[in-house]
């Protein structure tokens, strides 16, 4: 794996794998469930690639603090001082693992400034690794099969816009986006994917949009937020400005925009979304 454009990618990636292997496991094998505080399910699942990553990770950059799921009652004051740290969901859809569904994966973003520099997502029952950041281009693995993979500004003639949407979280907001969205550029084609993988259909150009006003939380999104950014997308808040991760007391992410960055309907799609979501609190 030669040649990659940062330094600490190549043992991010080892580690994404070393994770899902740690998971397989539990898939489908009727692992038991438990709920956070927030009511959010974990699984010994999670907690086996945590601890890898956490290890992994502290192995190859001592000096770089890792935030995880698993592992994210940091106080606020501690990480406002940190300046680059790992951003890190384990098992990204826990409930599409637990019923059964592959759209599952391993989430590790360097973030630096509030920043992605780059981000790994991976797919533990496949093998497939996304993986990019901004500056640095994106790429789509499967075993030693490795191609770059770059945003679509439009669809293909004659095709639908393809916008992205979770199968288990929307809002209000979010459906007077679609319908906005269906009324100025024409029918829409909704597809459902679960984790990450929504970030990813729009980085390897089988998508067009994502927008999510609905809540989500920051290791959800930075990892493949690096992808689609290495592959000519952006995200947006919903005042188009960059999206970023500032050591803010709520992880909660606000609400936002994926799409290519040089998208026709960029402005239009902006426009719509001023109708503003709740946001978490500063």
């Amino acid at each position: 794996m030669s040649g990659l454009p940062h330094p600490l990618l190549e043992g991010v990636i080892k580690l994404a794998h070393a994770a899902g292997d740690a998971i397989l496991p539990f898939w489908r094998a009727g692992v038991e469930v438990t709920a956070k505080a927030d009511d959010s399910p974990v699984t010994a699942a999670d907690l086996a690639a945590h601890h890898i990553l956490l290890d992994g990770l502290t192995a190859l950059d001592p000096s770089i603090p890792v935030l995880s799921e698993e592992d994210a009652n940091i106080a606020q004051n501690v990480r406002a001082g940190w300046t680059r740290w790992w951003l890190v969901d384990p098992l990204d859809g826990t409930k599409e693992f637990i019923s059964g569904s592959e759209e599952f994966t391993v989430n590790i973003a360097l973030i630096e400034q509030g920043c992605v520099v780059f981000g790994v997502v991976s797919m533990p029952t496949s093998g497939r690794c996304y993986y990019g950041g901004a500056g640095l281009g994106a790429w789509r693995a499967d075993g030693d099969a490795v191609m770059p993979i770059s945003v679509r500004n439009s669809p293909p003639a004659g095709e639908a816009l393809t916008v992205v949407a979770s199968r288990r979280h929307s809002s209000p907001e979010q459906e007077r986006l679609l319908a906005g969205l269906s009324e100025h550029l024409g029918e829409l084609k909704l597809v459902s994917v679960g984790s990450s993988l929504k970030f990813c259909l729009l980085a390897e150009g089988a998508a067009d949009c994502y927008p999510r006003l609905a809540p989500t939380s920051q290791w959800d999104t930075a990892a493949a937020q690096g992808v689609l950014e290495g592959a000519g997308g952006v995200v947006l808040q919903l005042d188009g400005e960059p999206f970023s991760y500032p050591a803010r007391a709520s992880l909660l992410n606000e609400s936002f925009l994926a799409l290519p960055a040089k998208a026709p309907w960029r402005e239009q799609l902006l426009a719509l979304a001023k109708v503003k979501s709740p946001s978490p609190s500063p």
